[in-house]
């Protein structure tokens, strides 16, 4: 199926239904009053975050969902039907934006979500509402209201733990296939990859993450410049960047460390909080040079890009603010297993940290709630 990541849509939620302006007519039954019913409710357009759908496409051949009007109020205090909702079902990640407003609808973030795009108007009221002690036989009621109708537009952005980016070529495609069952396409030449890829990497039986491979980076791509410009949102939604480099490019005249800043420039102009996220260097194809030439040109490669990447070392703990080096080999399997345990401890020890954070966020609302409470009741109480 076709990859497509942002669709615009038209969602309109049925009118409510008119109230009815009747009167009881029954045989030795005079006077018998209003009996004018309410009109039903106009039907809603619900969307719904469902975890089996991965791509927007079926948004980008149907344009409009309406929900169908409330059905008119009757006599003999008979109500109208409401209608019935529609609910769009959504890939996890979807990002909802009104296109008038600019105003984030919502944001489905995990399976199950439902959220109400547009909402069914109310049915009017039938004339049974509107007597009184000076109204005996009230001969009006009420319309039903309009419901919403909203122009929205669809955003995918995929749900990883990691990211993968570098140039065309750099070896994603084939280090998530090292670590994965994910099976994207490989081959020798750029822009083999034209849409986001997403592994599950499976550490032990109850443990594992996501790991995302977009499509290649090249200058210019924060103007638009080459296919991945439209998938670096994929990595906003990511916690850890993995910033591979093919250290042993066909073409002599391509220098690594030129692409790999050129890289890091385009996230910087593309978005400031996705040029900050927490970034590690993995230097690929390691298996097409011999050990001492691998060894030269990583060590030319930090110089000339002037990063300092410490090698990992776990004997003084696991420290989440330095950036780590990694040298592997996808194709071969060299380095990978390292890369993988490397960030599962990461992800592990991010999640303990936001668990922590969170918990004493808890606390300090709970505390500050009593102390509320308490000057509350000593206010109460206070004898003059």
């Amino acid at each position: 199926m076709k990859f497509i990541d942002e669709a615009k849509i038209e969602v309109v939620a049925g009118k409510g239904g008119n109230g009815a302006v009747s009167f009881r007519r029954e045989k030795f039954v005079p006077r018998g009053g209003p009996d004018g019913g309410d009109g039903g409710k106009g039907g809603s357009v619900w969307a719904l975050a469902d975890e089996n759908i991965n791509t927007l496409v079926e948004y980008r051949f149907v344009k409009r969902y309406q929900a169908k009007n409330g059905e008119k109020g009757h006599g003999s205090d008979r109500y109208g039907a409401g209608a019935e909702d529609i609910t769009l079902h959504m890939p996890v990640g979807t990002l909802i934006r009104d296109v008038d407003t600019d105003e984030i609808v919502a944001d489905l973030t995990h399976h199950g979500q439902r959220v109400c795009l547009a909402r069914g108007g109310k049915g009017g009221l039938g004339n049974i509402h509107f007597k009184s002690s000076v109204n005996r036989a009230p001969k009006h009621a009420t319309p039903g209201e309009e419901g919403e109708a909203r122009t929205l537009m669809l955003e995918l952005k995929v749900l990883a733990d990691v990211g993968l980016l570098g140039m065309p070529n750099a070896g994603k495609s084939t280090l998530i296939r090292a670590v994965s069952a994910a099976r994207p396409k490989v081959a020798d030449y750029p822009f083999t990859t034209l849409h986001p890829n997403l592994g599950v990497v499976r550490m032990d039986e109850n443990n594992s993450f996501v790991m995302a491979d977009i499509p290649g980076l090249i200058e210019g791509a924060a103007e638009g410049a080459g296919l991945g410009h439209r998938f670096l949102k994929h990595l906003s939604r990511t916690g850890l960047l993995l910033h591979v480099v093919d250290l042993a490019p066909f073409d002599d005249s391509v220098n690594p460390a030129e692409e790999a800043l050129a890289i890091v420039n385009e996230l910087h102009k593309y978005d400031e909080e996705l040029y900050s996220k927490p970034r590690w260097l993995v230097l690929n194809k390691l298996d097409m040079l011999d050990e001492e030439e691998a060894q030269e040109r990583a060590a030319a490669f930090l110089e000339a890009i002037g990063w300092d990447y410490p090698a990992p070392d776990d004997r003084f703990g696991f420290d989440m603010n330095t950036p780590r080096l990694f040298k592997i080999s996808a194709l071969a399997h060299q380095g990978t297993q390292e890369l993988v345990q490397q960030i599962n401890q990461y992800l592990l020890e991010k999640k303990r940290i936001e668990a922590e954070t969170a918990e004493a966020k808890k606390t300090a609302a709970a505390v500050e709630m009593a102390d509320q409470q308490s000057q509350t009741d000593t206010s109460v109480f206070k004898v003059e």
